[in-house]
């Protein structure tokens, strides 16, 4: 007896449909899977068995084949389960599989009493079948917002036996309706702007990074408010559209960080992994070539803390994905791209102790420590941070001074009304400006007179790279759109020079 469930897998974040096929056939009981499976649906032996039985219907003690084709593709995962178990169902004759099984998509793991398990990666096993023309899905109660989001007709089971029962039904059962979206909850630990006592320049920098796209690289003693301010940077980026949530919700899906009965994820993700993170980690890869953390923060902010700490190895492989905004990942069996379109946002210490060049605190570093600290991070990296600046030290009359009312203009909304109002302005260009190409770059970045001659001064006072001086206009632009004008003015390239540059001990520019 032959049977044949559709189910699906995903390579990368993008799924593919799947052919589940289960004979059984006269001989000694065995169980044996075939069609490159990994050890998880290896192991759906023994659930599928444990779950048949305390379900209610028995096993067939035949020998058992499950072929998942395509055959030359990696199958991985856990949600082969419930096609699997109704697939023996419909082959020992337990059950009769109505015709219009045929355009639906099976997905779930079984629990040993037969109850249905959420799965990661339902969103884009979800888009692949509705791309494929397949009518609807049936998977785990816990995953229908999320199925729903790809737009296909979602019918949630909570186990095997109520998956039984509707492919006992003649004709397919009615869609579930589509949830409502629900609002996201706030970010753990997100503050307001105003929060952040003194620190102007930081507080511009954050907001002209957020405008215009630019990474940001800040410099400053520990306690200083790095982190606070880096927190504080995705709640001025705008929601994600429809696209753009679609593609992060796929990323988190298929690493299994979206939250059990979530639809799209909405807000800007906000990363921010150990330095002790090994490169697969960052970047993606390892034995399942997952995404890493510069794809989980696709369309958001990847803070990097302590960044002299990562190991060059690390910081070296940012290179990539800062240029691109998408990471290759190559293995032997496998190639996967994943997209990295973030913002970089990175915290140092401008010495091993953390006070080198302190109002009142001497640095204890010696000399060469210091230069070798700094010098971890290399030239070609320190020019994709457009934006740098210092953070220096809080006085003690600033940190106990009580806290003064908030002014209209430092909060968060008020930033965040600045930045949309600049990114409207770049998107009626084109794109963000710090993702200017040089065509584009000379087009709307063109420099009069004075601002020819200013640029040429830095140029030569900085050793600025061609690179570096593309980035420096892309700046003076978002500067401007931030200001309302239309053409660059000397003062946007002399304030986007301020944020180029650090002078003195911390003096780390080209």
């Amino acid at each position: 007896m032959l049977a044949e469930l559709r189910s699906a897998a995903v390579n990368g974040i993008d799924g593919f449909l799947v052919a589940v096929e289960l004979d059984l056939a006269n001989g000694l009981p065995s169980f044996t899977t075939v069609g490159l499976p990994d050890s998880c649906v290896r192991e759906a032996r023994e659930r599928v068995v444990a779950a048949l039985r305390n379900s209610g219907f028995d096993f067939p003690c035949r020998r058992v084949t499950v072929n998942l084709a395509p055959g030359r593709v990696r199958k991985a995962g856990t949600h082969f389960d419930l096609p699997i178990g109704l697939g023996a169902l419909v082959a020992s004759g337990q059950v009769e599989t109505a015709a219009w099984s045929a355009a639906y998509c099976f997905i779930g793991e079984l629990a040993l009493d037969g109850s249905l398990r959420p799965v990661p990666g339902v969103l884009p096993m979800a888009a692949a079948a509705r791309r494929a023309g397949l009518r609807g899905i049936v998977l785990p109660a816990a995953n229908a917002r999320e199925a729903g989001a790809a737009g296909i007709a979602v019918h949630p089971v909570s186990s095997l036996r109520e998956a039984a029962e509707l492919l006992r039904r003649e004709e397919a059962p009615p869609p579930a309706g589509r949830p409502a979206d629900e609002p996201e909850a706030e970010r753990a630990g997100a503050g307001d702007l105003a929060d952040v006592r003194g620190q102007a320049l930081a507080k511009r920098a954050v907001e002209l990074a957020a405008a215009g796209g630019h990474n940001l690289l800040m410099i400053g003693p520990p306690g200083s408010g790095k982190s606070m301010l880096a927190r504080r940077l995705p709640d001025l980026l705008p929601p994600l559209d429809e696209e753009e949530a679609i593609e992060v919700s796929k990323i988190f899906s298929v690493c299994g960080l979206l939250p059990a009965g979530a639809g799209l994820l909405r807000a800007a993700p906000f990363r921010a992994p150990h330095h002790t993170a090994t490169l697969p980690s960052l970047v993606g890869g390892g034995a399942r070539c997952r995404p890493g953390e510069v794809s989980l923060a696709h369309k958001g902010v990847l803070f990097l803390d302590e960044l002299p700490e990562f190991s060059r190895r690390l910081l070296e492989a940012l290179r990539q994905p800062l240029e691109e905004r998408r990471v290759c990942v190559v293995r032997s069996r496998e190639s996967v791209e994943y997209p990295a379109d973030f913002l970089l946002v990175a915290a140092m210490n401008p010495c091993p102790c953390g006070f080198l060049g302190h109002r009142s605190r001497p640095c204890r570093c010696p000399l060469a420590s210091s230069k070798a600290y700094r010098a971890r991070l290399s030239g070609p990296l320190l020019d994709r941070l457009d934006l740098r600046v210092e953070v220096a030290a809080l006085e003690f009359a600033q940190w106990a001074a009580p806290a003064p009312a908030r002014s209209a203009e430092e909060g968060t909304k008020a930033a965040r009304e600045r930045v949309l109002a600049a990114r409207a302005r770049a998107k009626a260009r084109g794109g963000l400006n710090a993702r200017l190409g040089p065509e584009a770059v000379r087009l709307h970045c063109a420099m009069g007179a004075g601002v020819r001659g200013l640029a040429e001064q830095a140029a030569r006072r900085f050793a600025l790279s061609a690179r570096a001086l593309d980035r420096l206009l892309r700046v003076s632009r978002t500067l401007a759109d931030m200001a309302g004008e239309d053409r660059i003015r000397e003062e946007h390239l002399a304030e986007a020079l301020q944020f180029r540059s650090l002078e003195g001990p911390l003096d780390i520019s080209n």
